[in-house]
């Protein structure tokens, strides 16, 4: 069967057949052909074939809410079909959640790839990948509740000729209670107070319990009673510090068949002036008296393990004064990289002996920011230590984490990495335990053996059980006893959800290690709410030493090393020194200042390549007392000696302490974004939406240089960025889709200016939502397309298709090239058609 794309072209063929009828036309006839296949192909010449098959696409939805359902019917569904098609039908199977994939090749879905389904992804997946010479349908087997909308999905099904048939999953009959909606606004001003709405729903009448949480913290109960199926919560809060913070509404009843709808949570940012965010170990604190003078806003964290990603909002700057890297949460300092070098956001550390090197800084997720290195030198070393490292070598470790590398490999890193930072002097000794303690290095000086112990350390692999931390802490102990080393430290490394306490009196036996000199310091691979979080945590305590977790196993090596140098090195001096000014103030000030003669003390450290010391201790080292630079979009400065608490009081006596605070945190503020640009945010479901407004002062610079999106994932170490769509003059666009739980923070540079917003978070509930709107969405685009819901399923294959067709283009093309080339040759040559007389 013949068909055209575009018939009305043939109507040129009428002129071509008068042309046939003229004399002098017949003498040209391959003219008249040429001009015949350059008609046709205007027109779309193609021929239609039967008897091909067809091909039917079956999208399953894997995602957890349709789960149950499939399962269930699964290999039925399957079966039918394959049953009833012809020898000339193929079959495929897609299956489809947060992602899409074809069965034959790829790998089954992982739980968290299993919290979206992202429904036009998998018809978009499949269209893409249909032969367009074959005849095609799709059948949607899914329980019809999208967490994406289907926009421009039946167009595109219509241009490509393609019917989508849909079967409903029939869902199991059970009564679920879920928080359908949460209504809260995007941002409030300081002390205004605002409305949280949340709606709760259910297929039967009864009332459920509901607890309101701010930042995790329960601040409201209630009782909510069904009627006709929901129920409305209403409940009115105001804060008044700046900062972000996450709502979230859960609910709880006696029969739920789903608690995965139960939990909802939204965040509000709270606006209010420029803050600066001081973290400090001072209950009164004088560099916030300081501040304050001057009319800075400050938020001041005594508890530094309540800082949180959410306080950064609003922040222009970071203060950390003499607050342990331990002691801060471990995703609040991955945070402040970001926050500084793409946010443009100001970051001070002040020192003290929790503060840079002693405070375990140095390889912490923020010494790269820091204009100042901590790296161990041997000529500074007071005494000599002697360090027992205690590895959990548990079933758990041998759990991949990458290609070819598992959580062991990561722990043998962290281990070796300490054995490089520690000095000559030092000395160490090695276990691995599970339910015993494997003796894998004896207590050793290092000197010439590090390369041989770093050798041995790597080499060591995964057992099974858990780990026995008593067993491991008497083995490390009968190791030190002997040692002359004026430090004797204990580095116990544990899986938190494998560590047991059995096979011994830990309590007992920590309290006579520490009785005897010796510190035990903790590293847990997870959290602290894991199994076995809060007992590693008091073996950190009885042992008076340090806890750090983290459920990033590629941190290991990083906080192995931190924890050395913090132990290994007397990096504060506590002798007072003299201080030696260097032009280098007038970069970041208007006028000279008049120095401190002395100051009480200060931690050792060097200042990098590139930054600028302001002033400089007055002895061999020249160490920096003020160093300061600029790190991407934000800055960064350092202070040396401490402003605060002890070894403090010449700097507090000095008559230009405020005026310091007050200049070096104005410079850190960085400059004031001008007028006339506006940045709003929407979350809809997973759809992030951004537009950014701005008026004529800015086009020549938006012009010159678009504006810039980045996009930071606590998961991911790389920013991602984003392209903006100019829908108008004065207006950009530009939208994302984010993973459910997975929190987001983001910015908008604009020149050298910078507009952050978040943190924000796509529900994990999403995909429990059963919003009824995606269902009947669902059934328009079907209608729309051609298909229908496909009760018999043996049927499709006797629907009605578009048949395959051959596209001429490609023949017609080279038929009019060769005519077109006979022709000009036969005109070269002089050649006719012109009959002889």
């Amino acid at each position: 069967m013949i068909s055209f794309g575009a018939p009305w072209w043939l109507l040129l063929l009428l002129g071509v057949i008068a042309l046939i009828f003229r004399p002098e036309s017949r003498r040209h006839p391959l003219r008249l052909i040429c001009l015949s296949l350059l008609i046709l192909l205007l027109a779309d010449l193609q021929i239609q074939r039967w008897g091909q098959g067809m091909d039917v696409w079956v999208l399953e939805d894997q995602s957890a809410s349709a789960a149950e359902g499939l399962n269930s019917h699964r290999q039925e569904i399957e079966a039918l079909l394959d049953r009833a098609r012809g020898s000339e039908d193929r079959l495929f199977f897609v299956d489809y959640a947060s992602l899409a994939q074809l069965r034959t090749e790829a790998d089954p879905m992982s739980p968290q790839q299993r919290q979206q389904t992202r429904t036009a992804l998998a018809i978009n997946f499949a269209l893409a990948r249909m032969k367009p010479e074959r005849p095609a349908r799709l059948l949607l087997v899914t329980d019809g509740f999208s967490t994406e909308p289907l926009d421009g999905i039946a167009e595109r099904l219509t241009r490509q000729q393609v019917a989508l048939d849909y079967r409903l999953l029939i869902q199991p009959d059970k009564v679920d209670y879920r928080v359908a909606r949460l209504d809260l606004p995007t941002r409030a001003q300081t002390g205004e107070p605002f409305l949280l709405e949340a709606e709760i729903t259910g297929q039967v009448d009864g009332s459920v319990e509901l607890q309101v949480l701010r930042d995790g913290v329960v601040i409201g109960k209630s009782t909510a009673t069904l009627k006709d199926g929901s129920a409305l919560i209403r409940f009115t809060d105001r804060l008044l510090h700046p900062g972000s913070h996450a709502y979230a509404v859960s609910l709880s009843a006696k029969a739920d068949a789903r608690p995965e709808n139960n939990l909802l949570e939204k965040w509000i940012e709270i606006k209010g002036g420029p803050v600066i965010l001081l973290l400090t170990s001072y209950l009164d604190d004088p560099v916030s008296e300081a501040l304050r003078a001057q009319s800075f806003e400050v938020q001041m964290v005594t508890d530094p393990s309540q800082a949180s990603i959410g306080q950064l909002s609003g922040a222009r700057v970071v203060i950390i004064n003499n607050i342990a890297a331990f002691q801060l949460p471990v995703d609040f300092l991955h945070a402040l990289d970001f926050y500084v070098r793409s946010q443009g956001g100001g970051l001070l550390m002040v020192g003290g002996k929790r503060s840079f090197g002693s405070g375990g800084y140095f390889q912490s997720p923020i010494d790269s920011l820091l204009p100042v290195s901590m790296e161990l030198r041997t000529e500074e070393r007071k005494l000599a230590v002697a360090m027992s490292v205690v590895l959990d070598r548990s079933g758990s470790m041998g759990a991949a984490v990458g290609p070819s590398l598992q959580k062991m490999d990561l722990a043998n890193e962290g281990a070796a990495r300490s054995i490089e930072l520690l000095g000559s002097m030092d000395a160490v000794s090695v276990f691995a335990v599970d339910t015993t303690a494997h003796e894998i290095v004896p207590l050793t000086t290092l000197g010439s053996n590090r390369a041989p112990l770093d050798d041995v350390v790597r080499r060591i692999t995964s057992g099974g059980g858990g780990i026995c931390v008593p067993t491991g802490l008497q083995a490390a102990w009968d190791s030190l006893k002997e040692s002359r080393a004026g430090q004797r430290h204990v580095v116990l490394f544990a899986d938190a959800n494998d560590a047991t306490q059995e096979l011994g009196d830990y309590s007992t036996l920590l309290k006579a290690m520490v009785a005897d000199g010796i510190t035990v310091s903790v590293i847990g691979l997870g959290k602290n709410t894991d199994s076995g979080g809060k007992f590693l945590e008091e073996v950190a305590t009885l042992g008076n030493g340090r806890i750090f977790f983290s459920d990033n196993p590629n941190d290991l090596p990083a906080i192995f090393a931190q924890e050395t140098i913090a132990v290994a090195r007397s990096a504060f001096l506590e002798e007072p020194i003299g201080v030696q000014p260097t032009g280098g103030w007038l970069a970041i000030a208007s006028r000279p200042l008049e120095w401190p003669a002395l100051v009480d003390g200060y931690n050792l450290s060097y200042l990098r390549p590139e930054a600028t010391a302001a002033a400089i201790a007055e002895d061999k080292d020249k160490a920096p007392l003020v160093a300061f630079w600029q790190r991407g979009a934000g800055r960064v400065a350092a202070v040396s000696f401490p402003l605060g608490g002890g070894f403090s009081r010449k700097v507090r006596e000095w008559p230009h302490y405020t005026d310091f605070v007050q200049t070096l945190n104005r410079w850190l503020t960085g400059d004031q974004m001008p007028p006339g640009l506006a940045l709003q945010t929407h979350l809809t479901g997973t759809k992030l939406q951004l537009d950014l407004y701005y008026d004529e002062t800015w086009s020549d610079k938006l012009a010159q240089r678009p504006p810039r999106i980045l996009l930071a994932d606590e998961k991911v170490e790389e920013p991602r960025e984003l392209v903006w769509e100019r829908l108008s003059p004065g207006h950009y666009s530009a939208a994302s889709d984010l993973q459910p739980d997975q929190l987001v923070r983001g910015v908008v540079q604009v020149d050298q200016f910078t507009l952050p917003f978040g943190p924000l978070i796509a529900g994990g509930s999403i995909e429990w939502a059963f919003d009824p709107n995606r269902l009947n969405e669902l059934k328009r685009v079907s209608r729309a397309s051609g298909g229908t819901e496909r009760l018999d399923l043996g049927a499709i294959w006797n629907a009605e298709h578009q048949t395959s067709a051959y596209d001429l283009t490609n023949l017609l093309l080279w038929l009019l090239l060769a005519v077109f080339v006979i022709e000009a040759l036969c005109t070269r040559i002089g050649w006719s058609f012109r009959p002889r007389v």
